[in-house]
């Protein structure tokens, strides 16, 4: 076989070679679909429930709402009023998270701008009392009132802040802008940072006999119970194998994520409408 015709073989097969790598490639490579951007959507989904976190914060801490141009004009909230903290530490505490809350608030609301939901209904009174009650499935006396000592503020608190963090991560797949998406990374940290913050101090007073006959472990695990039957599971208390567990997570020490209708259903107390609970009727915007 001559030079010429071992060169032209060679091409050839390497041609076939480079057209069936190329084969493989496209085998494996999927179609780019182009996704539906709804940023303004999920940032409101998030204002709604920034909205809840604030209030509750901002009456156990300071006695006080959002003010009316924070509020976007929303009906006043439901129950709430300032704590007599034992504790200056845990005063402090509250009072950061506050502020925290507030300036989120403040940060979406400039964000989507004109596009901006205006706070919904919102109970941070009698349904804290339903949920405590739902979580022992009886009627607790006396009620449970987040507002009537510091620790049962913690208690109220620890409701909230883990399903902050797993509805922001949840989130993350669905927004498109990545400044928006970098944004709400961050809120998340924060997020994180108060759920860990709440955590600790209640593993702290994890043995304490409560005015309902049980420790807070138990009252945090019926809490913890209670989302994981309405949010997909996803949820631990402050031990878990005997053991401390102030940063619940999956098998991969990986936060946990919740979809909307996950959060939905926690922050409603399993409302089929995803009305009642903490949002009578239900809340504002698109994802609702």
């Amino acid at each position: 076989m001559t030079n010429a015709r071992k060169l032209s073989r060679r091409q050839a097969l390497n041609s076939l070679g480079m057209m069936g790598v190329g084969a493989a490639l496209s085998a494996c490579v999927q179609p780019v679909v182009a996704q539906t951007n709804i940023d303004e959507d999920v940032l409101n989904f998030a204002l709604n429930l920034e909205y809840l976190e604030a209030e509750f914060y901002l009456q156990a801490a300071f006695g006080r709402s959002l003010s009316v141009a924070d509020s976007g004009g929303g009906p006043a909230p439901i129950g709430g009023s300032k704590v007599t903290f034992a504790t200056p530490a845990i005063q402090a505490y509250a009072e950061e998270i506050a502020l925290d809350e507030e300036a989120h608030v403040k940060f979406l609301r400039a964000a989507l701008g004109a596009k901006a939901v205006p706070r919904p209904q919102i109970d941070i009174g009698p349904a804290f009392a339903a949920a405590a009650d739902a979580a022992f499935a009886t009627t607790l006396t006396p009620a449970f009132n987040p507002y009537a000592n510091e620790l049962f503020f913690l208690h109220g608190a620890f409701i909230f802040e883990d399903v902050g963090v797993t509805a922001y991560k949840g989130a993350a797949r669905l927004i498109t802008n990545k400044d928006f998406l970098e944004a709400a990374a961050g809120i998340l940290g924060v997020e994180a940072y108060h759920a860990g913050e709440i955590r600790t101090l209640l593993y702290a007073q994890k043995d304490v006999v409560t005015p309902y006959g049980v420790t807070v472990e138990t009252i945090v695990q019926k809490i913890s119970d209670l989302r994981g039957a309405a949010g997909g599971g996803k949820d631990q208390g402050l031990v878990v194998g005997g053991k401390a567990n102030i940063l619940p997570t999956d098998a991969n020490s990986i936060a946990f994520s919740r979809s909307t209708d996950e959060v939905l259903k926690i922050v409603t107390l399993g409302s089929s409408t995803n009305k009642g609970g903490f949002f009578p009727n239900g809340l504002n915007g698109n994802i609702k």
